[in-house]
């Protein structure tokens, strides 16, 4: 598993993701590119080599590859295969050949997830999907490791009560043994992929059209990335018009450079993360990277956390208070439930577990204000210690 992982995503993500590596190498970190962002080949033609699913090498330290999404179906489905025998022995199903396997929806996100807990590298960069493709991919272990759970609990309790009326009616074993063990494969195939999205040191870099960006967009799509509990390290503009044009004596061109410039302005203190700027495009992969990051080290992954505020002395509450910059109180819809609290923004969508202290809590209000939601929950008499509310 990589120490450090950037997924980098947006506008020309192709050539940014491919100057972040090149930059780590140059500082000696092994590090792997890895190509997830279409299936055009836009990394290839920065690069000018054909990827595939093994690594190359491209420079010192630095070696490439592509998520190749059909290899990557015939390999989990050739893992779980084994496993799966018993049931389709059970219904009379033959299985598929390999020649007849092809991707189906969402085995793009798969494909990336597992490229991302097999990556061997110091620093993984991934040229990534669009941003709402990558929250979409991201989300996904967490997603599944909750529907697992709730479809094929580890309890057996079921499966034991089976296997009798199985065993009477078809003289076969339950499935029990082998549903179990395929459980258990997959339980920790997501439990990988989660430990590499939920690392600290695992965050996203945005790139962004200088001139075409849309800011409205951009904090839509910050707050999807909070909501989910991804980092953003920084945005990086790229073709930007360079400084020069700003007293240009073409009138047309000075005014395009005071507006872009204005925007990028804008940008900076919209967003508490470095905006970097990319002016020159078609330099070497070199001269992106020295424009980018120059001879520091790039921007670092930073968290905030989501802290339970006590104030059951002074008011009688407790204050779940989550990070969620670029959120918009129309965009916002919460729902309790059980032990869970739903969160909504837009079109992205979070089922949270409660903390334990607020499991014995009900919600009595929310707001929203400087990108942070806080909840707040009133303890519930009737689960609640006495002597606690009382203090």
């Amino acid at each position: 598993m990589a120490a450090r992982t950037i997924l980098v995503s947006g506008d020309g993500s192709a050539l940014v993701a491919a100057a972040t590596a090149l930059h780590s190498a140059q500082r000696g970190r092994r590090t792997l590119l890895l190509a997830a962002d279409d299936p055009h080949r836009t990394v290839d033609a920065v690069l000018g080599v054909r990827l595939g699913e093994h690594p190359v090498r491209y420079a010192e330290h630095l070696s490439a590859a592509r998520v190749d999404e059909q290899a990557a179906f015939r390999g989990a489905l050739g893992e779980l295969g084994g496993r799966l025998a018993p049931a389709l022995d059970l219904i009379g199903a033959d299985p598929l050949d390999p020649e007849e396997l092809t991707p189906l929806p969402g085995t793009r996100h798969l494909a990336l997830l597992r490229a991302l807990r097999t990556a061997d590298a110091d620093v993984l960069v991934v040229a990534a999907p669009q941003p709402a493709e990558l929250i979409a991919a991201l989300a996904l272990p967490e997603q599944l490791d909750r529907y697992l759970a709730r479809l094929v609990p580890e309890q057996r309790q079921a499966a034991r009560a089976l296997r009798p009326l199985l065993a009477a009616f078809a003289g076969l074993p339950a499935p029990a043994e082998w549903l179990y063990e395929a459980r258990g494969w997959a339980a920790k195939a997501l439990a990988e992929a989660r430990a590499v999205i939920e690392a600290p040191g695992t965050s996203v870099r945005l790139v962004l059209d200088a001139e075409t960006h849309s800011p409205d967009e951009l904090r839509r799509i910050r707050a999807g990335l909070a909501l989910h509990g991804h980092r953003l390290d920084s945005l990086v503009a790229h073709r930007a018009l360079p400084e020069a044009a700003l007293h240009s004596p073409d009138p047309w061109l000075a005014a395009l450079a005071t507006r872009q410039h204005e925007r990028l302005a804008e940008l900076a203190g919209d967003f508490d993360v470095p905006v970097l700027v990319c002016r020159r495009p078609e330099a070497t992969l070199e001269g992106v990277a020295a424009e980018l990051y120059g001879d520091d080290d790039g921007p670092a992954p930073h968290g905030t956390p989501w802290p339970v505020e006590d104030r059951l002395a002074a008011d009688g509450l407790l204050i779940w208070r989550l990070a969620l910059p670029g959120a918009d109180r129309a965009d916002l819809d919460l729902v309790r439930r059980g032990d869970e609290l739903v969160v909504g923004i837009g079109g992205y969508r979070r089922v949270l577990a409660l903390p334990s202290a607020l499991r014995r809590c009900t919600v009595s209000g929310a707001g929203l204000a400087d990108g942070t939601l806080s909840v707040r929950f009133t303890p519930d008499p009737a689960l609640w210690p006495a002597q606690t509310l009382t203090q």
